[in-house]
């Protein structure tokens, strides 16, 4: 990280750039490195490098933004980029009936801004990344004569940015995110079934080791998958359930998180009339952040977004009540608040959007046992799936792993479940919220137009929701 600020000329050319400038205008640095080496059944199967560097141009004229990038450092090119987006911002304003105006004050990044990082990525060595894999996965084949496919995956992206702007930010930024996963299929004559395990950090190599023990992760993926293999499916219906991290995280994630975005509020999103109602139980405090609160290191961990603004915690809802909406400068300048740090582009070719960074609930102050205690007839639920949820809070999810709970305890494992609902009612019904807290979703991405890393995550909640279940052969 020194290295780069000391070799980076950019810098002192950016400010020039951006003082001689007539106009407003920002210029965002982007250097992305991408390593990526999965081993499947023996053998390496893939191995990906890729180095992606350049300058966003964005200008604001006539009350109207214009963007254009270049993958060319020198001053001629970010010229020509510059030109582009004043065209192309004229050219649009032409169409539109109002502009922007004036952008509200921000607290802007001024100086050097590092995630944690324990040994730096991109110092260590590609050898020890792959061998790591290959002796995990020979591990993870040993572990049962069932296994069809056994497969260990790795991959980090590494950034370093520069954002600086005509208000005053001036921010040179360093992160790294490092992801580890684990998978088999195992099968008999007539069926198979599937199990996956994986983290992503914000964080160095030591970071990483110190999350992740492969050999835990082997196991459990074997045992998981094994037992899954002959699981029968639950009934359906409405149930008291305890949801853990993963499912709160992806709860609070797709079915409310997007529903906050303010350019999704403004599009008429079900919380476009509901600040400063109630939303949840007042055991509820839903908070989108930028810094790893309650846990170090979450994967979506961002301490400048792309616009140059130092994040914050946003209480998107608390203690019941929806109390802020995720916003970029523009939709701040709209709800005349303060913009909240959540403007974020995947490379130096995007254009910033409203996005989340790491969202969850916060942890309570009840015992995950004693909750499973006080339930008669209902399910332990774990194992985020894929899923779905619209505008109006509706969600539909695959969940891996449902254990019944029977007289307050923990019993058969299913498979195959959906659950389903509206994700404010689901937040009212929730009744014991634990001391517990995990970031549980910090691997892969979250989609919108473009890439972003996030994480999510919560306590372990008890709540009422629907199962749907499937006839069982």
């Amino acid at each position: 990280m020194i290295e780069f600020i000391e070799n980076l000329n950019l810098i002192s050319s950016f400010k020039e750039i951006v003082r001689k400038h007539p106009g407003w205008l920002e210029l965002r640095y982007q250097k992305r490195i991408m390593n990526g080496f999965t081993v499947k059944n023996g053998l390496l199967e893939d191995s990906s490098y890729s180095i992606k560097e350049g300058v966003g141009v964005r200008v604001l004229v006539n009350g109207t933004w214009g963007f254009s990038s270049t993958s060319n450092l020198d001053n001629l090119s970010i010229g020509e980029a510059i030109k582009n987006a004043v065209h192309s911002a004229k050219a649009i304003s032409k169409l539109k009936k109002k502009g922007i105006g004036k952008l509200p004050v921000a607290n802007f990044g001024n100086g050097i801004y590092q995630c944690t990082a324990d040994g730096y990525l991109e110092m260590i060595p590609v050898s020890e990344k792959i061998r790591l894999l290959l002796d995990t996965e020979k591990y993870l084949k040993k572990l049962s004569k069932k296994i069809i496919v056994s497969l260990v995956k790795y991959s980090e992206i590494v950034d370093y940015k520069v954002i600086i702007n005509s208000d005053g930010a001036e921010a040179v930024i360093y992160d790294s995110k490092p992801e580890f996963r684990t998978y088999c299929v195992i099968g008999d004559k007539s069926k198979n079934s599937t199990y996956s395990k994986s983290i992503g950090i914000t964080g160095g190599w030591n970071d990483f080791l110190n999350k992740v023990d492969p050999e835990k992760y082997s196991e459990e993926t074997v045992r998981k998958a094994t037992d899954l293999l002959n699981a029968p499916h639950p009934d359906g219906g409405t149930f008291d359930v305890i949801l853990s991290p993963d499912l709160v995280g992806l709860l609070c994630h797709e079915a409310i998180g997007h529903t906050v975005e303010a350019d999704f509020v403004l599009s008429g999103s079900i919380t476009k009339d509901l600040l400063n109602k109630k939303v949840a139980s007042p055991l509820v405090t839903m908070i989108d952040t930028g810094e790893s609160l309650f846990k170090p290191h979450a994967g979506g961990e961002i301490l400048v977004d792309d616009e140059g603004v130092v994040t914050k915690p946003v209480y998107i809802i608390k203690d019941g009540i929806l109390r802020s909406y995720l916003h970029n400068r523009e939709s701040a300048k709209i709800f005349s608040v303060e913009p909240t740090g959540n403007s974020r582009a995947y490379t130096f070719s995007d254009e910033p959007l409203i996005r989340m960074r790491n969202t969850c609930i916060a942890p309570g102050k009840s015992n995950l046992k004693e909750m499973i205690s006080e339930i008669k007839n209902g399910f332990y639920l774990t194992g985020a799936g894929s899923g779905q949820a619209d505008s109006n809070a509706e969600f539909m999810f695959g969940v891996d792993e449902v254990y019944e709970i029977k007289n307050g305890k923990k019993g058969k494992l299913h498979k195959g479940a959906t659950i389903s609902g509206q994700a404010f009612e689901v937040l009212k019904s929730i009744t014991h919220v634990s001391k517990d807290f995990e970031w549980a979703l910090g691997s892969g991405y979250c989609g919108k137009g473009q890439a972003a890393k996030v994480d999510a995550g919560g306590p372990y909640v008890k709540c009422k929701i629907t199962i749907g279940g499937r006839t069982n052969e």
